[in-house]
């Protein structure tokens, strides 16, 4: 363990680091202030776990099914089970038209909006003709961007794609991709696809026709890749781990409508051309802006890492130390008061700009409370958990502590306590961390255990646990009720050597603590969502279906109240 002198050496150590990467561009070189013008963490030694393919997916629902058959007496079996509740396809989908609008803002496609729709207008030799073929190009766009995100979606299958959330090689990589992006949109240097590939689809789109439109729809997405590949990669990949199966490809077209539309409206209204601002130097600013967003953003997925393998470096303070940061230097280009070299001078504030810097100032106030501990709902469930953070002011009950009475037991040590004490906790709910110890706690106390399969990186899990759990009524229950079990099910903790062992579900060794929550899970209730509910007694049997994440607050009582009345009734 890093003794508290060393972690806070490291800790400083990572945040000065990581406030040079993102202002690594600031240099005299590349910016410079305003006023006087007129106008990384190593991966080594560390062994990170495997996730389940889609192929592992198929085999587990084979396999569960056959143990849960041989195992679980049919008066005790569950009933079908009803997942986490993903993001809904509509959900997807605007997410992915939001990326779509912001891409075409980017200096790589606006400017050629006029040139494009003129080539519709001209060429065609009648206007019929013109609108025809601009439709043509749109839908050709639609067709790429939606085949990239089928194909990710078939490759990777959503099982696997679902477990991507929660591995540590993919939390590290995509922090690193994120980065690597942010710099880009801030001017270090572009991102590019191979020339060559942009030259020969510029060849073929000269054929005309069908075959012509189609190869220019797939020029455009060739050597626009500098300013969209940041933007697909963060939409695709957030769909993917967090959508269904069709969420990869609703996520493609929801970006490309949005790619794809004005190119069509326009060369139907070609006069409506007029009205839209000229390319300039703020097309520029919304990249830059974006790439402050994806260093943001990228902070989310490093302290994945950090939660799930006890690095215990990137705490809540931490994480809002450089938010706080990279919006006030977002705020300050906004009104021009630092710029990159590639910038024009900001001689004035437009109305847009001016709303939007109020907007970005406004969410740095709004920060400021969070590091005396302010609970910040609004982004809640992506920061580090509030248990995180070393001063926290915020009134109320200590987590850990329970003001229910009747909780009296004669295990006085909780097993992995000391391990889980960044868990995210709901003040006044007093939870366990080990299956038989809760078993034998449910005994002493002739109370059901709700166990709650949860994980470090779990949004979803965030969101109930900030949302429905404080909900006097629903809190009221899980206190006085219940034998609150949560199974962390992505902690890298080694497992003892005598309590390794290989899944019979999966075939796979299961070496750490997650591992093990993962496997009964998957074994037991045929699940691998997080969160996930299951009310079970003293004997470890199903008492009702159990069920995922459920914002309704009112049905959530519901489940609780179905399984102390089915309990009750077993007594």
């Amino acid at each position: 363990m890093i003794l508290p002198t060393m972690r806070s050496l490291i800790r400083g150590a990572l945040i000065f680091l990581v406030t040079i990467v993102t202002v690594v561009v600031l240099t005299p070189q590349q910016v410079k202030a305003v006023q006087t013008s007129a106008d990384t963490v190593s991966t080594q030694g560390l062994e990170f776990t495997d996730i389940p393919t889609a192929a592992d997916s198929i085999a587990i629902r084979k396999k569960a099914a056959a143990e849960t058959a041989k195992v679980v007496p049919a008066e005790n079996k569950a009933k079908p089970v009803s997942k986490a509740i993903p993001k809904t396809l509509w959900q997807v989908f605007i997410a992915g038209f939001l990326g779509g609008f912001a891409a075409f803002l980017m200096p790589c496609i606006y400017p050629m909006l006029p040139l494009t729709v003129s080539f519709f207008t001209k060429k065609a030799g009648s206007r019929s003709k013109g609108i025809f073929n601009s439709i043509l190009y749109g839908l050709s766009i639609i067709f790429i961007y939606v085949f990239i995100g089928i194909l990710v979606a078939v490759v990777f299958g959503p099982a696997a794609l679902n477990g991507l959330a929660t591995n540590g090689v993919f939390n590290f990589f995509f922090f690193l991709l994120l980065i690597v992006f942010g710099i880009s949109f801030l001017g270090a240097f572009e991102i590019t696809l191979p020339s060559s590939l942009a030259n020969k689809l510029d060849e073929n789109s000269d054929k005309g026709g069908l075959i012509g439109i189609f190869f220019m729809a797939a020029t455009l997405v060739v050597v626009s890749f500098s300013c969209t590949g940041p933007i697909v990669s963060s939409v695709l990949l957030d769909a993917a781990v967090k959508g269904e199966r069709l969420g990869p490809a609703v996520s493609m077209l929801g970006f490309s409508t949005a790619l794809a539309l004005p190119f069509t409206l326009f060369a139907m209204f070609p006069s409506a051309l007029k009205t839209l601002p000229k390319s300039g130097g703020w097309l520029n600013s919304v990249k830059v802006v974006l790439g402050f967003i994806e260093i943001a953003f990228a902070l989310k997925f490093l302290s994945n890492v950090d939660l799930a393998y006890h690095w215990n470096l990137i705490d809540r303070e931490v994480v809002l130390s450089l938010w706080i940061a990279i919006g006030l230097l977002t705020g300050l280009y906004l009104i021009g008061k630092i710029k990159f070299s590639h910038d024009s001078d900001v001689t004035y504030l437009s109305v847009p700009r001016t709303f939007i810097s109020i907007i970005v100032f406004a969410f740095v106030f709004y920060m400021i409370p969070g590091l005396w501990g302010a609970p910040l709902n609004a982004i809640s469930a992506l920061l580090p958990p509030l248990s995180t953070q070393d001063f926290d002011i915020s009134a109320g009950v200590s987590p850990g502590t329970s003001s229910a009475s009747g909780n009296t037991t004669t295990i006085k040590t909780k097993k992995y306590e000391e391990l889980f004490k960044r868990l995210p906790k709901v003040k006044g709910l007093d939870e366990w961390y080990d299956y038989e110890q809760a078993l034998e706690v449910s005994k002493q106390l002739k109370k059901p255990i709700l166990i709650d399969f949860t994980g470090w990186n779990c949004v979803n899990c965030r969101e109930m646990e900030q949302n429905v759990f404080p909900v006097p009524e629903v809190l009221k229950r899980l206190q006085n009720e219940f034998v609150m079990l949560q199974l962390v099910i992505d902690d890298k903790t080694d497992l003892p050597e005598n309590e390794k062992y290989t899944s019979a579900v999966t075939g796979k060794k299961i070496t750490t603590i997650g591992g093990k929550w993962l496997d009964k899970e998957i074994s037991q209730y045929n699940s691998n969502a997080q969160p996930f509910y299951v009310i079970i007694n003293e004997k470890g049997e199903t008492l009702v279906p159990p069920q995922g994440a459920n914002f309704n607050v009112n049905e959530f009582i519901k489940y609780l109240d179905s399984g102390i009345a089915a309990y009750k009734s077993k007594q």
